[in-house]
């Protein structure tokens, strides 16, 4: 079975004040109490002197077991959210894999489901395993990405995009963070991501109920129930709409990991993994805990995952 074998995350190092940043988000007075007061949004971590290379090489460098086991790595699969990262003649992920001593595996990028695209790579990552056989090898997932132009640092009306990134081993032989199921539903209909009216109102009102049912589906394809669950690990998109889904599913905020949303911002891909190594780290989460892991991709592709720790 697919399995979380470690997840590191690497903060990017620079908090700013989304205040500091309205000038040149084009925030007026009433979108930053809007972000402050009703999403819960407060600062980002930005990581101004790193570019994507720099940013995925000290994820990796933070997981203990990759050291010393770089040959049993057969895959290295950056999961992204914008497809384009760099020029042309630029491959970031292929120099990240050389410096980090995987220069034998194959390095690929998953993406086309935006920010659920890093439960995806994990998904393919287990599945391309079992499938070779070999029950010591191992895929590296890679995510977090560059917010470097306007439209990549800010989704009007909903968020604002941070730089941190996370790093997981994955093996297909059940030793770690179980996978015990992945649900997806892409609705191509919101494919558009500038939605104009009347469908980006009928995709807000949408939301919390496509959110909320693929939630349930994973919960029920992983064979428990939803009071099961220790925790739900979201992506730090804004507090409101966990709220609005915690109150849909009959499911205990307080049990809903929020603590990164006003710290972090939405770190595109990598959001349920660095909400994974916070709540670890934490000492909340215990040996027998089934926690499940919830994202959106514009376009819009809604995904869940459920895992025991």
């Amino acid at each position: 079975m697919t399995a979380l074998t470690e997840v590191a995350a690497h903060l990017a190092p620079e908090p700013v004040r989304i205040a500091d940043m309205a000038p040149r988000l084009r925030l007026s007075d009433r979108d930053l109490a809007l972000f402050h007061r009703y999403f819960g949004l407060k600062e980002v971590r930005l990581a101004p002197d790193a570019d994507l290379r720099d940013q995925i090489v000290a994820a990796a460098r933070e997981l203990t077991g990759l050291q010393g086991n770089e040959q049993r790595v057969k895959y290295v699969v950056s999961a992204r959210t914008i497809p384009l990262c760099a020029r042309a003649s630029e491959n970031p992920v292929h120099v990240a894999a050389d410096e980090l001593g995987l220069a034998h595996a194959e390095v690929f990028t998953v993406t086309q489901q935006a920010c659920a695209s890093g439960l995806a790579a994990v998904d393919l990552a287990g599945r391309l395993l079992a499938e070779d056989g070999d029950p010591d090898a191992l895929a590296l997932v890679l995510t977090g990405e560059k917010a470097l132009w306007h439209r990549s640092q800010m989704l009007p009306g909903t968020t604002v995009m941070g730089e941190s990134s996370a790093a997981c081993l994955v093996s297909a032989r059940g030793s770690g963070d179980v996978l015990r199921s992945y649900v997806t539903r892409t609705f191509g209909e919101y494919y558009n991501v500038d939605l104009p009216a009347p469908h980006g109102e009928e995709f807000e009102r949408q939301y919390p109920h496509m959110l909320t049912s693929v939630i349930r589906e994973a919960v029920e394809a992983a064979g428990i129930e939803l009071e099961d669950l220790a925790w739900i690990l979201p992506h730090n998109v804004n507090r409101i709409s966990w709220a609005r889904a915690a109150k849909m599913l009959g499911f205990p905020r307080s049990r809903i990991y929020l603590d990164n949303v006003p710290l972090l911002g939405h770190s595109f891909c990598a959001d349920p993994f660095v909400n994974f190594a916070g709540l670890r780290d934490s000492g909340q989460l215990r040996t027998g805990d089934f926690y499940l892991t919830a994202v959106v991709g514009l376009g819009a592709t809604f995904a869940a995952a459920v895992f025991r720790h």
